[in-house]
């Protein structure tokens, strides 16, 4: 059986201790903040384990949940570290959709302009999700001519359409991801491949378009923790 490389494959460890460097830039609280929460549950479990009369017992129990509390701090302030470098960069919707792939087809930049305002597709058992980041007004314009574009082709398909940004109506790009998994999923899996089917020649019309200046977020720069179960 052949086995990855050490250069190809660093390792969960590593991969670990480059997040963790990685956020620290962003976030020096964070050692903090994951000391702290594994000395406070280890305390209280001990303390309890004292009370009772037990305190080998509820030291491992504490040792334990103390591993699994750093373990939730790490990735939420992780997370939070990855967005806030995200902010504001071309593509970094593209980059929490590409964190989604298990659930969802993703295709980025299916539709862009001069102004480098774009819109990402994701197709998954909720249907087709449409996310749009740049200027809102531009963006919607986009929005509505890849909608009408798709329609000729998937006009059975739900599509759901989402504008990036902090105004009324809009997703902020920390709650994109939450706000995709929240859609009810009415698709079974072989429509979901015979939608995916069906844009593909449309992907590949889109696929010969300009790419716009400046670094797409994605597999390259800071890796988001993934989260979400798998779609059932």
């Amino acid at each position: 059986m052949a086995t990855a490389s050490p250069e190809n494959s660093p390792g969960r460890l590593k991969q670990i201790a480059l997040t963790y460097k990685m956020t620290k830039k962003a976030d020096p609280a964070i050692g903090l903040w994951i000391a702290g929460t594994g000395l406070v549950i280890l305390g209280i479990l001990l303390g309890i384990g004292f009370a009772l009369g037990h305190p080998v017992y509820l030291g491992i129990l504490g040792a334990f949940l103390a591993l699994l509390g750093m373990a939730i701090v790490f990735g939420r302030r992780a997370e939070r570290a990855a967005f806030g470098q995200m902010e504001g960069q071309p593509g970094a919707a593209a980059a929490v959709l590409d964190n989604m792939k298990r659930q969802w087809t993703v295709t980025p930049a299916v539709a862009m302009n001069r102004n480098q305002d774009l819109v990402h597709r994701a197709v998954g058992k909720a249907g087709i999700v449409l996310v749009g980041e740049g200027n809102p007004n531009r963006v919607r314009s986009l929005l509505a001519a890849e909608k009408k574009r798709m329609a000729r082709i998937v006009a059975d398909v739900p599509v759901h359409d989402i504008v990036m940004g902090d105004g009324e109506g809009q997703v902020p790009l920390k709650k994109l991801r939450a706000t995709i998994m929240k859609l009810p999923r009415v698709l079974t899996g072989a429509q979901v491949t015979q939608a995916n089917d069906r844009l593909k020649a449309l992907g590949d019309l889109m696929s010969n378009m300009p790419v716009p200046k400046g670094p797409m977020p994605g597999s390259k720069g800071m890796r988001m923790p993934r989260g979400g179960g798998r779609t059932r």
